[in-house]
Parts: C-alpha cells; structure tokens; sequence
C-alpha cells in the first residue's frame, strides 16, 4: 500500500463507509488508486469521486480522447499506477499502440487522426506552460466547443489530483506489473 496503511471497513468512520459503499457500489466497483488514500478525507473522496465519474465516464469529448488526456497527465506526473490503470483503459477506447508507447517514452506521437493530436496539443500544452496560446485554444474550441474545451480542462485537473495522489502516497502498481517511470530517490 506504499505510505498509506489500509483502512478496513470496520476501521472507517460512517462518513467513510457511507463513501466507501458509493464508490463501490458505483461504475468503479472497488476501491484503488487514490480512493483508498481519499478515503481518510470522506468528504474529499465524495466530491472528487463524482467529479471522478464525470471526467471518467459522461465527458463529451468520448473515451478515446479522455483517456489520451488521461494519459498526457499520467506521463507529465510520471505516475506509474495511473500510467498502469489508462494505458489499458486506452487501449480498450481505441488508442493505438504506437501512440501510447511515444507518449510513454516522452516523445511527439505520430497521429492518424486529428482530433488526437488536437488535444495531444491542448493537454500537452496545458501541462507544460499552464496555459493554452489564443491559437490553439481557438482550435479548440472550433472543434470541441466550450463545453468540450472545460470537459478536457476537467479531465486533465482532475487527472493530475489523482497523479499526485498515487505520487504523494507511492501507490504501487499491480504486482508483476512494470512501472514505466523510475521514481526519484528521497
């Protein structure tokens, strides 16, 4: 569990239990990746939880694009276990192989599709300079609208409250899993 000792269900307080019950019994079905650290904030977990389903499930820019959001953010934060949970969730969403691998490896994917490489750029971007040029935003907006635009700005802030998470309490990958990115020493 990294830094974070596990939190039994007959350990939570009726605040966490009450939240711990949504979560799995909502579309996530158990807990992982930062819930279990959540979790000893209940109110916290509850309001990023919901956020959470939005960007993961209901956003209108579809899943193949939230998870390349998804995936920018994970590999700007170098979060292994988000890294270890999206990849395979944008594989399933219909992410190509090789652009997955680049993103990984730190380097400019080559895109097929335009829309990927549009918000490739956004969150790219947005991470980097922590801001989006008229241009680009304009590009943006052309394609995805307003609501698309703040839908990716969700995802890759919600997305990057997850990173840190998993960073700030070591979350360790599955056992047997690889962790794409070397952790730094203290």
């Amino acid at each position: 569990m990294g830094r974070l000792p596990k939190l039994e269900p007959e350990q939570m307080t009726e605040a966490q239990r009450r939240v711990h019950d949504a979560i799995v019994g909502g579309r996530r079905g158990s807990i992982r990746g930062p819930f279990p650290a959540w979790l000893h904030s209940p109110e916290l977990a509850d309001r990023a939880q919901n956020l959470g389903e939005y960007v993961r499930f209901e956003t209108s820019l579809g899943a193949r694009l939230s998870e390349l959001a998804i995936l920018v953010t994970a590999r700007f934060w170098t979060s292994n276990f988000e890294w270890y949970a999206h990849a395979m969730l944008a594989r399933e969403a219909g992410l190509e192989d090789p652009i997955i691998d680049a993103i990984e490896a730190g380097v400019r994917p080559r895109f097929e599709h335009d829309d990927d490489e549009l918000i490739y750029d956004l969150a790219t971007t947005l991470h980097r300079r922590h801001h989006i040029g008229d241009d680009l935003f304009a590009r943006g907006v052309d394609r995805f609208g307003h609501r698309g635009m703040v839908d990716l700005v969700g995802v890759c802030g919600y997305y990057t409250l997850v990173s840190m998470t998993l960073n700030v309490y070591r979350m360790p990958v599955p056992e047997g899993a690889e962790e794409p990115f070397p952790q730094p020493a203290d």
